[in-house]
């Protein structure tokens, strides 16, 4: 997550810059065309190209909607996550006398976390992270759990036969809340809790259960493929086309000027062009970035801060003073 006032402009020219090189080029190579080589109709009708400009910006902003909705959705998640961490710290201490249990329950809630962020920041096929300019500028920020394996970070809080297991099992949060729910009915079994008590933390694991379920959902369901497809075709398709129709729009401002620009007006087809479809470009760029909110790109939903604040918090509950430090944003970038 980005947690300056703004990006640069000057980073954003540099994110962007390889699309910056092609445009230059596709408004170059028609202008070289149209007035070295005389081919006049090269020009194409501006009202063809204006169409496609209506209907390409319509698709591409539906496309930046709906994925900043995911971003948003991905953050809800994670704040009841949050909220519900914190209920189960307090249930944890609060419920159960025996500190041993306590203390188990709340680690192996870490473990959860752990295994939660890990699976999210995973790579998956569709996700935009490997492209060259996303890949280019995490070099401005470093991405937690590509650092650590897994199982150095699990055994931070899990006992050695339980590690062991969840190493073993294919969706390790899954295995680890259901070591949760085995205890808490040892717990009732033994009356250590009560059933009201057994009840209520039960249902949190529900909840814990739905929130990772959504958390996944979003994880392994990209933006649908087929609008993808048509957002980048209708983008590309418009910016090559754009100088063309541009052509004859210029050629006959040289009627209404005098100078140096009379017979040359053609040759500003190429900074008009390049400013338009840049905006496009530039748009549809933001939203592929924004598409998958765990992917580690710098918009990511900051979960490994989120995970580091449950912890100091669920920690200070169980009365420890030696807390883990809170992540710090390197170029105002925070994961």
């Amino acid at each position: 997550m980005y947690t300056g006032k703004s990006y640069k402009i000057s980073e954003f020219i540099i994110w962007t810059r390889k699309s910056i090189y092609m445009l230059l080029l596709m408004g170059i190579l028609p202008v070289v065309l149209y007035q070295y080589l005389n081919l006049k109709w090269l020009g194409v009708s501006w009202t063809v190209v204006a169409l496609l400009g209506t209907a390409t910006a319509f698709i591409v902003g539906f496309k930046n909607t709906q994925t900043y909705n995911r971003t948003l959705d991905a953050q809800q998640i994670w704040t009841s996550i949050l909220n519900s961490s914190r209920s189960w710290g307090t249930m944890s201490r609060d419920f159960i006398n025996n500190t041993g249990h306590t203390k188990k329950l709340v680690y192996r809630h870490f473990a959860w976390l752990t295994a939660l962020r890990y699976e999210m920041r995973s790579y998956r096929v569709w996700e935009t992270s490997g492209k060259a300019h996303n890949a280019e500028y995490q070099k401005y920020y470093s991405i937690p759990e590509w650092e650590t394996d897994l199982e150095t970070e699990l055994a931070k809080y899990l006992d050695a036969a339980e590690l062991k297991y969840i190493l073993s099992t294919k969706n390790k949060a899954t295995q680890i809340m259901a070591l949760q729910s085995k205890t808490l009915k040892q717990l009732y079994n033994d009356q250590e809790i009560v059933v009201l008590q057994f009840v209520d933390m039960q249902r949190t694991i529900k909840d814990f259960y739905s929130h990772q379920g959504r958390s996944e959902q979003l994880k392994d369901s990209p933006y649908p493929r087929q609008y993808a497809i048509i957002n980048s075709l209708l983008v590309r398709f418009f910016c090559f086309l754009l100088p063309f129709g541009m052509l004859k729009e210029f050629d006959k401002l040289n009627e209404t000027v005098e100078g140096i620009m009379k017979g040359n007006m053609v040759w500003l087809v190429i900074p008009f062009s390049v400013i338009i479809s840049w905006m496009y470009m530039a748009l549809g760029q933001v939203g592929d970035s924004t598409e998958n909110p765990f992917e580690g790109s710098a918009n990511d939903v900051p979960i490994s801060q989120i995970s580091r604040l449950i912890e100091n918090d669920l920690r200070e509950m169980l009365g420890e003073t030696h807390l883990p430090p809170f992540l710090q944003p390197q170029h105002t970038i925070i994961l």
